[in-house]
């Protein structure tokens, strides 16, 4: 037996050594990804080496003698910390998801194949200007050399993925194409629209979008609309068929600007915070460029684009939001035979090609894409397309001709309202409020991206292809769009609503978020004669609902419930909107408008898995006026709220507890930044997760957008602040860190400040 032992524990003990020395090797080989701060970058094809410093949070300070060295730099620097970021980005706008994941991303790489992101960018990089495509072939080869130098070694996830491919100038491009989907979904809206036209009398359709009517918004009497009899034979045309979900994250954002006579330091003032789908890391990456001259650059970049998106020169400060402006459309084709559909003139062919779908463990997958004189046919994603009619979708960013990165290029140039008004005519894609101050005094908001001029309809519900009757004929003139220049209250805000004045002649679209944020803005601009950047800031973090604000009106309003929901009711007593953390309130009342909505929803039929309640619909119901009379049955709307308030407090008793007083918003109002791939792994997920309690909630300045159970996974994932009194007046925080490597110190070392509010310089 002891013969038997010695062998038997010999093998054991090389065994476990093997083990030890292959963790060692592997710990190491994810240790050596960890990249340095080198002082000095010197790389083929600079006209002189760049010096390089970074501050206290990892961010750059780029010092370059040329445009192209820092582009150049700038590339090497997005590689160095975002690489994979930016590997997901490009697989994901092209298709290529699936060959890394497998078969779980194959949704979405039918969705960008059929539109053809890929091809449309490589077409738009051959009519920039050449300063604009000298720059992304200069950024191209920053970010090759950090490829070459590091093979695997790039980023911790190629040790199993292999090292990437070269990047190529046309994927900068791509990053602006997901801007567009992500800023624009009015197509699925659309599609819904019909759906629900069929279920629902007009008035009531109607009012599950209804128009906003406040200040400084224009009516819509003007608007263009479908005629009813055209209306029934479109949707006798629509096939069954459900489209899948495209993953696609909500988008919102808040900008705004004082001019000197607004500012303590006698300079205007500008804040701008977009807000996004949360991700680790998180979009953002910032950055200070100086150039010869004088000239600054400093803000927020994008990795995988050489310019600054937010920020500032020494000129110029800039924000964005979006404006939610309708640019996509819905066309019904009549199929004639098996490869044609019908036109004004007549049968035509589709245009089409096949995209071969690698899929990590599949064998590839071969989809046959068709495109009308519309657009890509989108009812080909379903397993069963129509036989007579097709689904085609005409979208304005994927038009050609976007020229985005060239106005981009420019902005970052603008040394005034001028140039910045020149560089955003540029700016095709995606429709955003541009909101710009100089340091002249200058203020203004320049509408960017295309907006199409239709034949007939509003855009609001699927046109015939056949007719021609909604045919884009052309784009709104970009002079002729609802621009804002020097405004006598000398001040600019712009928070997603609707940015047209009233009787303007260009129609944007129909559909409209709430102003809830853009009027607390106002509000607070209001109450204090100066402002001061750090005034700005905290406004960034203020968590004052104004949906919230009106729900508890209502209820405070009502008789008062016995028992446990009267507790809880009384709680609402004297509040004042505000969603913190450590309050009961916003979690009763954001539960209580939430289960009010689908309550008057069931009312006409409509469950869940139809439709949910918008903010825009419930604040209709709050009003109680004859519209809310339509959803809230022979009772009245004061007695289906009664009974939704009551069944609200039963279901948040049973999930935290009996004492209402003891509830905390803060609890389910969580933050969470996961890495897009590790979360998937149960052990390294938990260990790369960033998670936080966060205040605010959907209608807060302090967006906090959430999802199931009220988990925070929409909001601003960038805060920036510009003084234009002094060229190093920028202050910024992001929400996790400037670093995608999960060991580094920079992963998640700003998230505290990000939840204060607390802004710091950037690079210095």
């Amino acid at each position: 037996m002891r013969t038997l032992l010695g062998p038997l524990g010999k093998a054991l003990r090389w065994l476990l050594l093997l083990v030890l020395l292959l963790a060692l090797g592997l710990g190491g080989l994810i240790w050596a990804t960890i990249p340095g701060q080198p002082d000095r970058l010197a790389l083929p094809g600079m006209t002189a080496p760049v010096a390089l410093a970074f501050d206290r949070h990892g961010i750059p300070r780029v010092m370059a003698q040329t445009e192209a060295d820092a582009a150049m730099a700038m590339g090497w620097l997005h590689a160095r910390d975002r690489l994979f970021q930016m590997e997901l980005m490009r697989r994901g706008a092209s298709g290529r998801l699936s060959e890394l994941v497998g078969p779980g991303a194959l949704r979405l790489d039918r969705l960008t194949r059929t539109l053809g992101l890929a091809q449309r960018a490589e077409a738009d990089l051959d009519t920039l200007p050449p300063e604009t495509r000298r720059l992304l072939d200069a950024y191209a080869a920053g970010v090759n050399a950090w490829i070459s130098a590091r093979g695997r070694l790039a980023a911790p996830e190629f040790l199993l993925s292999g090292a990437p491919d070269p990047w190529r100038p046309a994927e900068s491009l791509l990053w602006g194409k997901v801007m567009g989907l992500w800023l624009s979904g009015d197509w699925r809206s659309d599609i819904l629209r019909a759906r629900l036209a069929e279920m629902l009398p007009p008035e009531a359709l109607a009012d599950l979008w209804p128009p906003d009517g406040g200040a400084g918004m224009p009516d819509l009497a003007a608007a263009p609309r479908l005629a009813p009899g055209r209306l029934a034979a479109l949707l006798r045309a629509l096939p069954d068929d459900r489209l899948p979900a495209a993953p696609l994250p909500s988008s919102a954002s808040n900008a705004w600007a004082v001019g000197a006579d607004r500012s303590v330091n006698r300079a205007p003032l500008l804040a701008s915070d977009p807000h996004l789908g949360f991700q680790a890391p998180i979009l953002w990456y910032l950055a200070r460029i100086e150039l010869p001259g004088g000239r600054v650059l400093q803000g927020a970049t994008a990795p995988g684009v050489p310019f600054v998106v937010i920020g500032r020169n020494e000129h110029l400060a800039w924000g964005f939001t979006t404006t939610h402006g309708d640019v996509q459309d819905v066309f019904v084709e009549r199929l004639v035979g098996a490869g044609a559909y019908q036109t004004p003139d007549g049968p035509r062919p589709f245009d089409t090609r096949e995209e071969v779908i690698h899929i990590r463990g599949q064998p590839p997958e071969i989809l046959l894409v068709r495109e009308s004189r519309h657009g890509p046919v989108i009812s080909d994603l379903d397993a069963q397309p129509g036989q007579d009619t097709v689904l085609a979708v005409a979208m304005a960013n994927l038009a050609p001709g976007d020229t985005a990165a060239a106005g981009l290029h420019r902005l970052n140039q603008a040394r005034d309202i001028a140039g910045a008004r020149a560089a955003a005519g540029l700016i095709s894609s995606p429709p955003q409020s541009l909101v710009v101050a100089d340091t002249t005094g200058g203020l203004a908001m320049f509408l960017t991206g295309r907006y199409p001029i239709r034949r007939g309809g509003d855009g609001r519900l699927p046109a015939d292809g056949a007719s021609g009757s909604g045919d884009w004929l052309g784009w709104i003139a970009f002079d002729a769009l609802p621009h804002v220049q020097r405004p006598n209250s000398d001040q600019i805000v712009a928070a997603n609503d609707r940015p047209s004045p009233p009787g303007h002649p260009a129609f944007l679209g129909a559909d409209w978020f709430g102003g809830w944020r853009a009027a607390r803005i106002r509000a607070l601009l209001a109450e204090r004669g100066l402002h001061a950047p750090l005034d700005f800031a905290a406004m960034q973090t203020d968590a004052v609902s104004g949906l919230a604000q009106e729900a508890t009106a209502l209820l405070v309003s009502l008789p008062r419930p016995e028992g446990r929901a009267g507790v809880a009711r009384d709680l609402l007593i004297g509040w004042d909107g505000t969603a913190a953390v450590d309050r009961a309130q916003p979690l009763i009342v954001n539960a209580f408008w939430q289960r009010f909505g689908a309550a008057a929803l069931a009312t006409r039929g409509l469950g869940p898995d139809v439709l949910s309640p918008s903010p825009e619909f419930v604040r209709l119901l709050l009003r109680a006026d004859g519209h809310a009379g339509r959803w809230c049955g022979p009772a009245g709307c004061d007695a289906l709220a009664t009974a939704s308030f009551e069944a609200t407090i039963a279901d948040l008793a049973a999930a935290h507890g009996p004492d209402p007083a003891a509830w905390r918003w803060g609890s389910v109002h969580r933050a969470r930044f996961e890495h897009p791939i590790l979360r998937l792994v149960p052990w390294l997920g938990a260990l790369a997760r960033v998670e936080v309690e966060t205040p605010g909630d959907g209608q807060s300045i302090n967006r906090g957008g959430y999802g199931a159970g009220f988990a925070h996974v929409h909001g601003a994932g960038l805060r920036f602040v510009a003084d234009l009194s002094t060229p190093d007046g920028a202050w910024a925080v992001i929400a996790t860190g400037q670093s995608g490597h999960p060991l580094s110190g920079y992963w998640s070392d700003r998230t505290a400040e990000w939840v204060a509010g607390r802004l710091d310089t950037i690079g210095k």
